[in-house]
């Protein structure tokens, strides 16, 4: 993982205070043991960047910081090609990233197409302050060390679990958005966005669709064409779904070398499909099976503290506890990949893949998105939802909306936010945020995405032979309700996984029984003063009156938020804590 800071100065010279903050308060924000962190710095008349990392050596290219035509140089993340690092900030470039670069009297920082590589800024009438990390340029722009908090902002985590806006947990801490540059030159900021990519009209035959379809390909087999030359090979985390699969595929047909692995008790739909995927393309598979009492009747999970200290460690408080995160393990240049975010090959899912596509639903479908629960909500925090939700409401392309929407938060700020767990233990592979398949993807018409027509044919065209092999779920969208005629193809896809009786497909973190719904209750109601510029106290209450609270990761958002505000972290880590014993529902009943 790497962690970028760039100071300028709006007149003079950058305090020495201000460098020497920025040097202690690493420890704080980079989520990994101090003694791990090495660091570079550079410093040119009224400018200074930072670059920190946990990785071992400098053997990764390019280097933490490099010179290149007069300009100091820091990638966050990784490139496809590393000799485009010259090529920095530029939109064509395959990669992963954001790019950071000074020389004297100038700063600049940017984003790729979704912004998973995060760039935060602030400025105070001294300093501009951008970095990789919220927490850091926060504490850096502050003029004392004490944290502050923006409350108000805080609402769209208790609603969705992330942010839907460019704000950030900190007062005066914003995020850069997607496809975005931030300089600075001689003390003056300027920042320029550049719209992303328009979607192309639905491609009407088989000939244009597989024309269509050739761009986005390409582009995916160019992420996993360097990975050939490993050592060893690359570890999916496989699933029963849609996601997954198409990398499977992808890996078989660039040739790389790869194996599989699958979280889950035997079984469940995820472990048993991910079984056969692996045995259709004659590659390694493990099942990693959760923690369980000596009668396999419950699960023993972390003490809600635990995982929530470091959720906001890990994530800024920009990803709910509720969510699994990535623990540490120390640096690894082992290949690892994931289908994370890979609903950006569908549209985004158009939110939860939405079914009604008429205009009045998906403005509907908007709306609930920024101001959902606003009964809990105070008339303060419902505004200001509304606020945020309007320029999306007032775009005339519904279906561009909701997918420009899943780019700019669920990608752009959740995974950013989230992806840190997975960061700090290794740089990961990952094709489906790649700058150049997002553009490719995006180009395509978002029906025909959200249609999932488009993976489909990735598969087929990747790995013909994962044709009949069920996904986990519902049957693939375009097929669904149609017969056999009606398709293009000569066979139809094959229909989902039947629910599987054994209660394979439980989760502790959706049904969390009375214990763990008690310790979550006596945090948040211990925690409404804290939260009372936001939510509604007895709207509070309500939620958690019944033994087993009915919505749990709403209840997860509001312990997120509650221990937040209420200075969990930054803090030491809480110790001496007790799993909590969930158990597992009985399938005779």
């Amino acid at each position: 993982m790497r962690v970028y800071l760039g100071v300028a100065a709006t007149h003079g010279e950058i305090p020495v205070r201000v460098l020497d903050r920025a040097r202690s308060a690493i420890e704080l924000a980079f989520p990994v043991p101090p003694e791990v962190i090495r660091g570079r710095e550079w410093h040119g008349r009224g400018v200074s960047l930072f670059g920190w990392s946990n990785e071992p050596d400098d053997l990764r290219l390019p280097p933490l910081l490099s010179e290149h035509g007069g300009r100091v140089l820091g990638l966050n993340g990784h490139l496809a090609d590393p000799a485009d690092v010259t090529r920095l900030p530029g939109d064509d470039v395959g990669g992963c990233f954001s790019a950071w670069w000074a020389r004297d009297g100038e700063l600049g920082a940017s984003t790729a197409v979704n912004r998973v590589c995060p760039v935060f800024h602030a400025e105070t009438p001294d300093l501009h302050v951008i970095g990789s990390r919220a927490l850091l340029v926060h504490l850096v722009a502050q003029p004392h060390d004490r944290v502050e908090h923006d409350v108000l902002a805080l609402q769209s985590m208790v609603r969705q679990g992330f942010f839907l806006s460019d704000e950030t947990p900190y007062k005066g801490v914003s995020a850069l958005r997607p496809n975005a540059r931030i300089e600075m030159r001689e003390g003056r900021r300027a920042i320029t966005e550049t719209p992303l990519p328009a979607a192309a009209p639905a491609p009407a035959s088989r000939r244009a669709k597989r024309a269509a379809l050739d761009e986005l390909a390409d582009a995916l087999l160019g992420t996993v064409a360097p990975l050939r030359d490993l050592a060893e090979p690359v570890n999916l985390a496989l699933t029963g779904g849609r996601d997954t699969r198409v990398l499977a595929a992808l890996l078989h047909a660039a040739r790389v070398p790869f194996r599989v692995t699958t979280n889950g008790l035997d079984t469940h739909p995820d472990v048993i499909i991910a079984r056969r995927i692996a045995a259709e393309l004659k590659v390694e598979h493990t099942v990693i099976a959760p923690p369980q009492t000596a009668a396999k009747d419950a699960v023993l999970v972390e003490h809600p503290l635990e995982r929530a200290w470091e959720t906001l460690r890990t994530c800024e408080g920009m990803t709910s506890a509720y969510e699994s995160i990535v623990g540490y393990l120390p640096y690894s240049g082992r290949p690892t990949m994931s289908g994370q975010s890979g609903e950006t090959l569908r549209a985004g899912s158009l939110n939860l893949l939405q079914t009604d596509l008429t205009d009045q639903a998906l403005l509907r479908r908007v709306t609930t998105t920024f101001c959902k629960d606003e009964r809990l909500f105070t008339a303060e925090a419902n505004e200001h939802a509304r606020e945020l939700a309007r320029p999306w409401q007032e775009r005339a392309d519904r279906l561009e909306a909701l997918d420009h929407m899943y780019v700019w938060y669920k990608v752009g700020r959740w995974q950013a936010s989230a992806r840190a767990g997975a960061l700090r233990r290794g740089d990961p592979v990952r094709p489906f945020l790649d700058n150049r398949v997002v553009r490719a993807a995006l180009a395509l018409d978002q029906g025909w995405r959200l249609s999932e027509e488009v993976i489909y044919h990735l598969v087929l065209r990747f790995a013909p032979r994962l044709r009949d092999v069920p996904i986990e779920g519902k049957p693939w969208r375009f097929a669904e309700g149609m017969t056999r005629r009606r398709l293009p193809w000569t066979r139809v896809p094959p229909a989902h996984l039947p629910t599987v009786r054994t209660g394979g497909g439980w989760s502790w973190r959706t049904s969390p029984g009375p214990v763990l719904t008690d310790v979550l209750r006596r945090q948040v109601l211990d925690g409404l003063d804290a939260l009372a510029p936001i939510v509604n106290p007895d709207e509070v209450r309500a939620l958690f009156a019944d033994p087993v609270v009915r919505k749990p990761a709403l209840a997860w958002h509001l312990y997120t938020v509650s221990t937040l505000l209420t200075g969990l972290y930054p803090g030491k880590r809480p110790e001496g804590l007790e799993r909590i014993t969930v158990a597992r529902p009985d399938p005779a009943r």
